[in-house]
């Protein structure tokens, strides 16, 4: 008889659900995670590492097109979109298996299913509802199935959902989710993108690079508005110049359905406008997946589509956490794999800090493309803070130069009195992999002295770093 009794059992397995268990089982806890879908979550199956790989594609096929800005040639450049995907589609089953093989490495439980919590302490798993976005990987062959069980303590790690608009409502051939963006049967010759968060401006970035006529609605006056303006503006100004289009301070109130067209009715400055493309992206941002668990009976508080936690992941209700997505923005990945294991640590009682959501980097993989973490200029100015403000462009640094790639800036803000970093923003090439720097400093209270005699290697972008926390200093070298 499967056993049915543990000290920890997580309902989701995505990001935060399965670093939860895994750290979890580290610290001897029995744990189990429940999951009616894709071990990985949608991060892995359906939105982070997929994208990356669809983007991967349409970065090589951007070089291969500008060949010769790199002294080579080639003739005849073209690309298979169906091998496009299906390499996609391999790179996130990989992975897929990866997290089944870690989940029985740690002996931790699958239970495969949908989890409704009965008590603090229980939850009765039936077979899911929700038809699996297709293609499904298979499901681990030595999982659990229906029925009820009991653990000391419940993690609600169920992530989020495309968020639905009315009169923007998706129906999987003409209205797009992230979902059926990532596995087009052919591409579109024109795409209308709505919403310009990391979502829209990544795929809009991809379906542009593959040759598609691309338009982004935003309904703010900036793309990506969660970013430092600054840093938005530049990236604006690269993205227009490979060919996107952007409609700003605008929205879509229309959506009229041909056979295999739409056409939109845009709306911006009391002016109406309509856009007639082959499909339609809405990427108007993700609601967390609070419905059918239980909650309301509990007693679990809930705001504006997610569930309420402290810094360690507790919700009002004894023995009952919530991490991830589900528990609110920011809804990034890292967030919710680090809330998992400040979760279950706080669990077994170690001495653990809360969650810093400010020390939180934002990446977008688009080309350019963006990186941040910490406060905007705008918002440290709001906070009262007496800024000073460093910037290096990537035209004057050596590395970037001989990549080819010397359009964009590294921008930090300290803060004047003390020396603190409250943040730094990010344009160009790789500045994903080089936000990391400024956020162990961030996490490590690193002041402006220290990140000056810091040893950047030479040749690199990295030194773009150093150097623009020397000029907020007035002590810039290569500009």
């Amino acid at each position: 008889m499967a056993d049915t009794s543990f000290d920890i059992i997580i309902i989701g397995g995505g990001p935060g659900g399965y670093v939860a268990a895994i750290r979890a089982a580290q610290l001897g806890f029995k744990t189990a995670v429940v999951e009616r879908e894709h071990l990985g979550g949608i991060c892995l199956n359906w939105g982070c590492i997929p994208t990356k790989a669809l983007l991967r594609s349409a970065e090589i096929y951007h070089y291969m097109k500008n060949a010769k800005n790199y002294g080579l040639s080639a003739d005849n450049i073209s690309y298979d979109a169906a091998a496009v995907v299906q390499r996609s589609r391999g790179v996130a089953g990989r992975l897929n298996g990866g997290v089944t093989m870690l989940l029985k490495k740690n002996k931790v439980s699958v239970i495969w299913g949908e989890a409704k919590l009965t008590k603090p302490n229980e939850i009765v798993v039936s077979k899911p509802a929700k038809p699996a976005v297709q293609p499904q990987n298979p499901e681990p062959k030595d999982k659990l199935g229906p029925g009820t069980y009991t653990a000391k303590n419940i993690i609600i790690a169920t992530g989020a959902r495309p968020r639905v608009l009315p009169g923007l409502e998706p129906d999987g051939k003409l209205v797009w989710t992230y979902f059926e963006a990532m596995v087009p049967k052919a591409m579109p010759k024109s795409l209308l993108v709505v919403g310009s968060g990391a979502i829209g401006i990544e795929f809009a970035s991809f379906y542009n690079s593959m040759g598609v006529d691309v338009t982004v609605v935003e309904l703010m006056d900036q793309i990506m508005p969660v970013e430092d303006t600054e840093i938005s503006k530049l990236a604006q100004k690269q993205l227009e110049k490979q060919g996107i289009k952007f409609r700003l301070a605008a929205k879509v109130t229309k959506l009229d359905k041909g056979a295999d067209t739409v056409t939109a009715t845009i709306e911006a400055g009391g002016k109406s406008e309509t856009l007639t493309v082959d499909r339609v992206i809405s990427a108007v941002g993700v609601v967390g997946n609070v419905e059918n668990l239980g909650l309301e009976a509990l007693g679990v508080k809930t705001e504006k589509g997610c569930i309420v936690t402290d810094g360690f992941g507790r919700t009002n209700v004894p023995g009952v956490y919530a991490i991830g997505d589900v528990a609110g923005p920011p809804m990034l990945a890292h967030k919710a794999e680090h809330e998992g294991v400040i979760c279950v640590e706080k669990i077994k009682g170690l001495d653990v800090h809360p969650m810093k959501k400010e020390q939180i980097p934002g990446c977008t993989y688009c080309h350019p493309q963006v990186a941040s973490v910490g406060l905007t200029e705008a918002k440290a100015k709001a906070a009262g803070f007496e800024l000073k403000v460093g910037r290096f462009p990537f035209l004057a640094n050596g590395k970037a130069i001989a990549l080819g790639e010397d359009q964009g800036l590294v921008k930090t803000i300290f803060d004047a009195k003390t020396g603190r970093l409250l943040g730094a923003h990010m344009v160009g090439a790789e500045v994903t992999e080089l936000i990391q720097g400024f956020v162990i400093a961030m996490g490590l209270e690193t002041t402006e002295e220290e990140l000056m005699h810091t040893v950047f290697p030479h040749p690199t972008l990295s030194e773009m770093m150093h150097e623009s926390v020397l000029d907020a200093y007035g002590r810039v070298i290569h500009m």
